[in-house]
């Protein structure tokens, strides 16, 4: 089973790291997360022209109509570029769930303005730091209207449409509402990763528009593909991180040789390679379970996110510590990757929410297998 990209996805993965090198290097983050502007709408605009936003959109509704695997090749580029644009929440989860559960009604409404970047779409799940699951949402649905409180909302002060997690009637569902709209009140929230903007979004008898079919089932199924284009962006930046690292441990000196001549820095240096490498191999092998909607996604895309969490985020605390004392200061790039790794790992759920999940989802599958042969 050969699990590589074809030569016309590497050739849309080389244009866009040509554009984002062009366009996005590490001191366009910088200057988001040192000043007033949410994010970089130049970017964002740069982006809708390539087609990114539309990628999995159907071309009757103004889409690309690349597909998961060519949508993964850019979540990946993005991620080496740390482009402080309200990706991931807007193409990951918003416009997925619409191409999902959204009526035809729906999808002419929003997959359009999605995919030409002229809307920003979130998704507003937890009402609580630290809450990782379907379980426990209070936010509630009656009549078409919407109350109650989702923080922290990633991209909720700029995103103009948010899928909203609710129950009504004892079920819980997903609701389009227009972040535009009256009934909608927003309040920014300090962020570690001041260059990807986070809000506190009330709703007070918002409209709401519900996506039929979206039960949990099909909640946990939007995370599991959110989880897998995730992991690519993860995988891209921490492989940026490493590189960085390289190249600054080759040119560091101390007591007249480079510090990477050193054994233990050679041996920490294989390590962080090695969980590069295998994040990336678990987000290729949930890339195709995606892509076919294999019956392994569910454990894939567990396991891709595990991964990839780990692998970004203990990169970039090797990072600073190579850099020695440099490494904690603003003028390097090291809190950058570090502050992005930090954010990442916590949406769409904590690693260790997704470590509980695939050992339940594991245990189901072994018990069905067994069932089966009984």
């Amino acid at each position: 089973m050969n699990f590589d990209f074809s030569d016309e996805q590497k050739l849309l993965q080389q244009t866009a790291r040509d554009y984002l090198e062009a366009n996005s290097p590490l001191s366009t983050c910088r200057e988001i997360l040192e000043g007033d502007q949410p994010y970089a709408t130049d970017l964002w605009k740069g982006a809708a022209e390539m087609g990114w936003q539309g990628a999995v959109v159907p071309e009757q509704f103004g889409g690309a109509e690349f597909g998961h695997l060519e949508l993964a090749m850019i979540a990946f580029e993005i991620g080496r570029s740390l482009a402080p644009i309200p990706f991931g929440p807007s193409v990951y989860v918003a416009t997925e769930a619409i191409l999902r559960f959204g009526s035809d009604a729906q999808k002419n409404a929003w997959l359009p303005k999605l995919a030409e970047g002229s809307v920003v779409g979130t998704f507003a799940l937890t009402e609580k730091p630290g809450q990782n699951a379907v379980v426990g949402i209070e936010a509630s649905v009656a009549g078409g209207s919407l109350s109650g409180t989702k923080m922290p909302v990633s991209d909720g002060d700029v995103a103009n449409v948010a899928v909203v997690a609710a129950t009504e009637g004892g079920q819980t569902g997903l609701y389009l509402v227009d972040l535009d709209g009256s009934g909608v009140t927003r309040e920014g929230l300090d962020s570690f990763d001041m260059s990807r903007t986070q809000a506190r979004l009330v709703f007070d008898g918002a409209a709401a528009d519900k996506l039929e079919g979206a039960d949990e089932a099909g909640i946990a199924k939007l995370l599991d593909v959110a989880a897998v284009l995730q992991a690519f962006e993860q995988v891209g930046a921490a492989e940026r991180a490493l590189e960085i690292t390289k190249e600054f441990v080759l040119g560091r000196y101390a007591f007249g040789k480079p510090i990477a001549a050193n054994q233990a820095i050679k041996h920490r240096m294989a390590d962080l390679w090695c969980k590069v490498e295998l994040a990336r191999s678990n987000a290729y092998y949930a890339a195709w379970a995606l892509s076919t909607d294999d019956a392994e996604l569910a454990t894939a895309a567990a396991i891709a996110r595990i991964s990839a969490c780990e692998a970004f985020e203990d990169t970039t605390i090797e990072m600073i510590e190579f850099h020695g004392g440099v490494g904690y200061t603003w003028e390097y790039d090291c809190h950058l990757f570090y502050r992005r790794a930090k954010l990442l790992s916590s949406q769409l759920g904590t690693p260790r929410y997704w470590k509980n999940l695939l050992i339940d989802r594991l245990v189901s599958a072994d018990s069905g297998a067994s069932a089966s042969a009984a």
